[in-house]
């Protein structure tokens, strides 16, 4: 901060330079001046934030002073001096803005707690200062906001609102208006380095230069549609088109994006641009997305939009190839399903937004059959966006590959979901042989079971096991056995019929098969050892 001190006597400049405690109060820098004159110069250029002022001085006193510190530097506190104590010096210095009112000889204590005060004002009053800036700054912002939404709100309505025709400068409702749409996608933005504000900002700036210098109408953000400018023309409806075309091109040649622009039909009521933008928006989703074009401004629908071509046809191909597990079963497909929606060399957004939501329910349904995470894109429009060039040719080649890697992923994902599941399947039956080994349990059960042809569960369960099912239920049994044996007086035709075998003969048999020794043998052994 920096504090100014006037006054035509030097030693009282001196007196208040060496009382005041000007470091306490955040002041670095004190300048003097002799009289009025000097002052202004110097408040011109310093521009203090308090300035000590006498009320007697030649050339120009502290009242002039202090009246011209109003009009021209009101933000800085005063503080008036002067050794008269009357009542006409202390209402002048009220009357202009001082902050208080000192009586030579100055006092130290006065001197100080008049500054503190005056510096505590100052800066309480720099806070609301600048919030005021601030609040000003979000105004002027947002007024590009406030337009487009207002803007928005006029398309919207079937009322006529007089007051934001006025405001906008929109011309009377008394005549025709047509609605173009200007698509701004996904890849626009890239080259703003996804800054959609500024991409939107800038081209707003190209087209309104130019409807300003034609004066033929006005373009805004469309807010209630992501990805969309909208025009709105009310005068020199024949010159559109080539207006249009201008836009295009000056977008094209000096920001290098392609924007399709398409227009609607003339309406006689401003009321109805709602209908002209429909249009607009119909002809922009129906447009050839294959072909290769400098201009891509459309008027019209040229031609009868051929209907929409259905993935959902392709279902019992899709199942069949699903089920061979290999992308090499879908690349004839997928050759198939091109033939036919690329028909005449004919292809729309509209078709291509048809099969991306097809696309979605039949991943959908995959997904869920083979318990797969299934997560469904927020905006189709976004994932076509992609595949546009920087000329708004679409990309259908790269498209296609890109549908191919995603096939490729999910069989991957299926494959390793269905090993896995296989496992579980195969350590379930484990469980189960373990649960129910003192019972004569067939392979025929096991598939009724689980759901599992016989011959998958024994090649399965031997490649895990390194043995077939029948000689692991012996193992099992054998087991069984060795611990009863050794932990229990049962007798041997007892233990054969706790462990799933009725003849206890057999059982004999196999324990001595398997072990090398009798029942009894195996008994006597461990009671020795």
């Amino acid at each position: 901060m920096k504090a100014l001190i006037v006054d035509d006597e030097k030693h009282v400049r001196d007196g208040i330079k060496i009382l005041a405690d000007w470091e306490k109060n955040g002041i670095r820098e004190i300048f003097e001046a002799g009289n009025g004159e000097e002052a202004i110069q110097l408040i011109q250029t310093i521009r203090p934030e308090v300035i000590f002022s006498d009320m007697k001085m030649p050339k120009m006193d502290g009242t002039q002073l202090l009246e011209w510190i109003k009009e021209n530097h009101p933000n800085s506190k005063t503080i008036v001096v002067t050794g008269y104590d009357d009542y006409h010096y202390m209402r002048k210095a009220i009357h202009f803005g001082s902050s208080d009112y000192l009586l030579k000889p100055i006092e130290p204590e006065n001197l100080n707690q008049t500054l503190e005060k005056a510096v505590n004002e100052w800066k309480r009053e720099e806070v609301d200062r600048q919030k005021k800036e601030t609040s000003s700054l979000l105004i002027n912002e947002m007024t590009p906001v406030y337009r487009d939404r207002k803007l928005t709100q006029l398309v919207n309505s079937d009322s006529i609102q007089k007051d934001l025709y006025e405001e906008f400068g929109w011309l009377k409702q008394s005549r025709d208006y047509i609605a173009a749409l200007v698509r701004v996608n996904g890849k626009t933005i890239e080259v703003f380095q996804g800054d959609r504000d500024l991409a939107y900002f800038t081209i707003l700036n190209v087209i309104n230069e130019i409807m300003k210098e034609t004066g033929c109408g006005i373009g805004f953000r469309y807010v209630s549609q992501k990805g969309q400018i909208l025009l709105v023309f009310w005068d020199k409806l024949e010159l559109v088109e080539e207006i249009l075309v201008r836009i295009y091109k000056t977008l094209k040649n000096t920001l290098d994006i392609s924007c399709p622009i398409a227009a609607g039909t003339a309406v006689n009521n401003s009321t109805k641009l709602m209908d002209s933008y429909q249009r607009a928006k119909k002809i922009l989703w129906n447009r050839n997305i294959l072909t290769e074009s400098e201009s891509r401004v459309y008027m019209s629908d040229k031609e009868e939009t051929p209907s929409l071509k259905s993935l959902i046809a392709y279902s019992s191909d899709i199942e069949l190839a699903v089920q061979t597990g290999e992308i090499g079963a879908f690349e004839e497909l997928m050759e198939q399903i091109e033939k036919d929606i690329t028909e005449n060399g004919y292809l729309s957004v509209r078709q291509v937004i048809n099969l991306e939501n097809e696309y979605m329910v039949i991943s959908h349904k995959w997904f869920k059959h083979y318990h797969l995470p299934f997560k469904a894109p927020e905006d189709i429009e976004s994932r076509i966006d992609l595949f546009f060039d920087s000329n708004g040719t679409f990309r259908l080649k790269e498209y296609k590959e890109r549908k191919k890697r995603e096939i490729a992923v999910f069989l991957k994902k299926v494959k390793k979901s269905t090993l896995q599941k296989n496992n579980n399947i195969i350590m379930d039956i484990e469980k189960y042989l373990q649960e129910n080994f003192d019972r004569d349990v067939k392979l025929q059960e096991i598939s009724d079971h689980f759901y599992i042809s016989r011959e998958y569960i024994s090649r399965k369960f031997k490649q895990e096991f390194n043995e077939n099912i029948s000689d692991y239920i012996v193992r099992i049994r054998m087991e069984k056995a060795k611990s009863l044996l050794k932990n229990s007086q049962l007798k041997i035709y007892e233990i054969a019929n706790m462990i799933g075998y009725q003849d206890d003969k057999y059982f004999r048999k196999v324990f001595k098969k398997v072990e090398g020794i009798t029942p009894n043998e195996y008994r006597a052994e461990y009671v020795k050892q």
